[in-house]
């Protein structure tokens, strides 16, 4: 679009996506997108979600192993079909391996189909594992992607490092919905909300609070969130003879405000990560933050100043940092504090204009992905 021309419609943006009552960060992100983008008038924005809800008695076949798989990819390929002709953008989220050939590469080739700008909003914290065992499928809709959006710059140096040109749009928290609680003294209540998944390491969180539990009289570990590694999770808890651990399952979204105020301390130990929403809400509503340092986690938790870091794998370390905020109450209050004022760079207020000048950009300019020739 050239400078000081207007639009006379509005620009119109599908956004595809997981549904809203999916669990994982992704989904959370893009209703927040949806609703964000809702308020601006120079924009039209839909969600398609990647599984779409079938009428009536269909939903039945959501229930049959293999029929579903084949009833939701033709569901979803018939709604891009029939959808995208309407929009200027399509704004696809994309995690990695497997899920990213079967929902946002389909989305990406029926846009371009359709002569669409696209915008690929990849999340996956396994983004350059995913990138080394998978380059002949990822670099072509790379190419295809008039635009490659991360929710961090550890994202940015991650593709990058394989020769394409990604820029940081942060993932946005609504403040006014987390109700920040001052918490004097810290009680050694804690919170773990990952899905229960190998590379968010939950076992980690278990072992550390086995330490913790020896140590602090009356601590107690909730953990919330769901995924393959349940049962095993639920038998290590036993091994290690923990006596106040809760596993409560997935929470949905507008059940977390409630989760973190039953908390004092959020603990964090995943092997591989990006940029996690769970942490920025800790942060929003007051509890103090101990992570593991994986991914980006630094960029979003400064040690030392708005949370404590371990190295990955160390729940000694982990288990340590947890006791060093029970037992120095002051410089737990004072990460509290700085965490909650860094909190402001994760509205959509801070987020909305990067937004709205990316699709301004693609629509008018049509600019591609930027991918080197030497990789």
């Amino acid at each position: 679009m050239k400078a000081g021309k207007q639009r006379s419609k509005p620009i119109r943006v599908l956004i595809v996506a997981a549904p809203p009552d999916w669990p994982g960060g992704q989904a959370v992100q893009a209703a927040r997108l949806l609703e964000g983008l809702k308020r601006e008038p120079g924009v039209e924005a839909e969600l398609l979600p990647i599984r779409p809800r079938l009428p009536g008695a269909l939903q039945l076949l959501h229930k049959v192993k293999y029929v579903r798989t084949v009833v939701n990819t033709t569901a979803y390929l018939a709604l891009l079909l029939l959808r995208l002709p309407r929009f200027d953008v399509a704004h696809v989220f994309a995690a990695s391996y497997f899920s990213f050939v079967i929902s946002p590469a389909p989305a990406v080739l029926i846009a371009k189909l359709y002569g669409k700008s696209v915008l690929l909003n990849y999340h996956s914290g396994e983004a350059e594992d995913h990138l080394r065992r998978w380059p002949r499928s990822t670099k072509l809709i790379f190419r295809l992607a008039d635009r490659l959006v991360v929710p961090s710059r550890y994202l940015v140096g991650v593709f990058a490092r394989f020769g394409i040109e990604a820029e940081a749009v942060s993932n946005t928290v609504p403040l006014e919905r987390f109700n920040f609680r001052e918490r004097r003294p810290l009680r050694p209540t804690l919170l773990s909300n990952r899905n229960l998944e190998s590379h968010y390491n939950v076992a980690d969180t278990l072992r550390a609070f086995s330490l913790v539990e020896r140590r602090v009289p009356g601590a107690r570990l909730i953990v919330a969130g769901d995924g393959r590694e349940h049962a095993r999770l639920r038998a290590l808890a036993a091994e290690l003879g923990l006596k106040r651990v809760e596993f409560i399952g997935a929470a949905p979204p507008d059940r977390m405000p409630e989760l973190y105020d039953r908390a004092d301390i959020f603990v964090n130990s995943s092997l591989v990560d990006n940029m996690p929403l769970s942490l920025i809400e800790a942060f929003a509503c007051g509890l103090a933050v101990v992570s593991s340092d994986a991914g980006g986690i630094p960029i979003l938790v400064t040690g030392g100043e708005t949370g404590l870091l371990s190295p990955c794998g160390d729940y000694e370390a982990l288990a340590a940092n947890v006791v060093r905020l029970l037992e120095d109450q002051r410089m737990a209050a004072g990460l509290i504090n700085r965490a909650r004022d860094a909190c402001r760079q994760y509205t959509w207020e801070a987020a909305r204009g990067s937004w709205l000048k990316i699709y301004e950009s693609i629509v008018g300019g049509n600019d591609k992905c930027q991918i080197s020739n030497g990789k």
